[in-house]
């Protein structure tokens, strides 16, 4: 049985002002999410790991590479662009205040009816094209490990959410229903094949020291 650790890059200083980021935008992780990636390092030391895997985008990089140093397991963090957040276009460094007032439609159906986001107004990416890249280089990383392989995937929270879920057999219209994904959280899914997934954990911050706020989840 493959194991897939699922791991939202921490939190950055546009999280914290809730602004999106997307694919084109970053900031810098903020102080305390080293110190919470160090907690969440301490909740995976028990377990070997076979490879890391990473959105390229740098607030997701330098969580992967704290990891891999962190586990002191010897793992070379490997970069996949298909891994990176959707590309939100006109919408990235923007305050979700300012999206809601500007392109109140594009940010009601990325949050609540993702088989209804049409982004072309900002240039964005679909929810049908972010899966469409996310979701075999996932069936990638699964058949190019052993079978038994514990596997972390470092990425960010659309993207997570939605690849997840669609993974996990959830049909368009459902793949925000359960919500979104908080800095620095893992969620865990197992698979014997690489096409059938079931769901371990979702969103576990309990190795975090403080309790989730608004500004922690996308």
């Amino acid at each position: 049985m493959t194991n897939i650790y699922f791991i939202r890059h921490g939190k950055t200083e546009w999280n914290l002002e809730g602004r999106y980021q997307g694919a084109n935008g970053d900031s810098p992780l903020l102080k305390q999410s080293y110190t919470e990636i160090q907690q969440l390092i301490s909740s995976l030391k028990e377990k070997k790991f076979d490879a890391i895997y990473s959105s390229p985008i740098k607030r997701a990089r330098d969580t992967a590479d704290l990891i891999s140093k962190g586990l002191n397991q010897k793992l070379n963090v490997v970069l996949d662009k298909n891994l990176e957040e959707f590309h939100l276009g006109k919408m990235e460094g923007m305050k979700f205040t300012d999206v809601a007032s500007e392109f109140p439609d594009e940010l009601d159906a990325f949050r609540n009816h993702p088989d209804k986001y049409e982004p072309r107004k900002i240039d964005g990416e679909t929810f049908q094209e972010l899966l469409k890249r996310m979701v075999p280089a996932v069936k990638r990383i699964v058949a190019q490990n052993k079978s038994d392989a514990n596997i972390i995937v470092v990425s960010h929270g659309a993207a997570l959410g939605a690849l997840i879920q669609n993974l996990l057999g959830v049909p368009l219209k459902d793949l925000r229903k359960q919500g979104g994904l908080s800095n620095t959280s893992t969620t865990i899914l197992e698979t014997k094949n690489g096409t059938d997934f079931n769901l371990i954990k979702w969103n576990d911050t309990d190795y975090l020291d403080r309790a989730r706020d608004e500004s922690d989840v996308v």
